[in-house]
């Protein structure tokens, strides 16, 4: 079967697609047969060693929100999974023809379900609903969303908008603006303008009550200056680097937070659950729902990563073997 690593760090052309027996599930394991693999733009920060959370270590794995069949399970699983259509967060070696993947958080794709619409079920939407949750994002309240045409950010503005908020959302260049509004945001500020920041203050003279961020870096920072008082801040990406926080401006009673999605499963697995449910009810009724950029053959790996690298992406690339 075949897998993509990376052996150095580089553009696309490190990633090399290689030959290798086909993986055994190890105890709380299944093996899953790929229909469709979910690609992610910090894949491409790793890959060029720029890894903004830790070191970057070879060989390389990019990870995967994988959607296919079990074709095999390991020690303790129950054999009734065997043949079932799920999807799974996929740690290494995600780009596969066939990949492991833990049990434990595996999602059963309900019937009907999309692959693209499978995708976003272990992982995107989840740390969609996680971000709200950490923002407690209320009925009524004004919520700027960050990289709001982006694979997380387009699945927030729907969440956003269906829990009564009014939605900013943020892009990286004004040909993305009727996307985001297509998908819930009632305004659409790209953030390469220069003055981005007053076009928000206009659009929210008090303040917004929840910035929900996966971008990080300067945005992060000047973001903080837009919360009213009693804001919150919601950071759980850092595309452009760690922010840079001051006192002041957390003086007006703002609050940060930031999270991960699989430390939250460990420390509160029935809420985790809880909430993993509410979203695949949500893909399966068609009211959550993602957009796809690109669908791109395995053996076309190098293009995927260069689309997800270009500024005019919207929604998902899939990889499909």
């Amino acid at each position: 079967m075949r897998r993509v690593r990376y052996h150095r760090h580089g553009g696309p052309e490190v990633l090399e697609i290689e030959e290798v027996p086909v993986p055994e599930p190890g105890p709380g394991q299944v093996r899953i047969r790929m229909d469709t693999i979910g690609t992610s733009w910090v894949d491409t920060l790793m890959r060029r060693g720029k890894n903004p959370f830790g070191p970057s270590t070879l060989p390389g794995s990019p990870h995967g929100d994988v959607v296919g069949t079990v074709v095999a399970v390991g020690p303790g699983v129950d054999a009734e999974l065997h043949g079932s259509r799920v999807a799974a967060l996929v740690a290494a070696d995600a780009y596969a023809d066939e990949s492991l993947a833990d049990v434990d958080w595996l999602v059963r794709v309900p019937d009907g379900v999309s692959a693209a619409d499978a995708s976003i079920l272990d992982m995107p939407a989840p740390v969609a609903a996680l971000a709200l949750y950490v923002g407690r994002l209320a009925a009524g309240e004004t919520v700027l969303v960050h990289a709001a045409a982006g694979g997380i950010g387009h699945l927030l503005t729907q969440l956003a908008r269906a829990r009564g908020a009014r939605v900013i959302g943020t892009i990286g260049s004004p040909e993305k603006q009727d996307f985001v509004l297509a998908h819930g945001a009632d305004v659409a500020v790209s953030t390469g303008d220069a003055g981005w920041t007053d076009r928000i203050r206009a659009a929210a003279p008090g303040g917004v009550d929840v910035v929900l961020d996966s971008v990080g870096g300067p945005i992060s920072s000047a973001s903080l200056e837009l919360l009213a008082p009693l804001g919150r801040h919601v950071l759980f990406g850092a595309a452009d680097g760690l922010p840079q926080i001051s006192f002041p401006a957390l003086l007006p009673l703002r609050t940060v937070s930031a999270f991960g999605l699989l430390p939250f499963r460990a420390a509160r697995p029935a809420e985790a659950r809880a909430q993993l449910d509410e979203v695949v009810e949500h893909v399966a009724a068609g009211r959550l729902r993602t957009a796809v950029h690109a669908v791109i053959p395995l053996a076309e790996v190098a293009k995927a990563h260069e689309v997800l690298e270009s500024r005019d992406r919207l929604g998902r690339v899939l990889l499909v073997p």
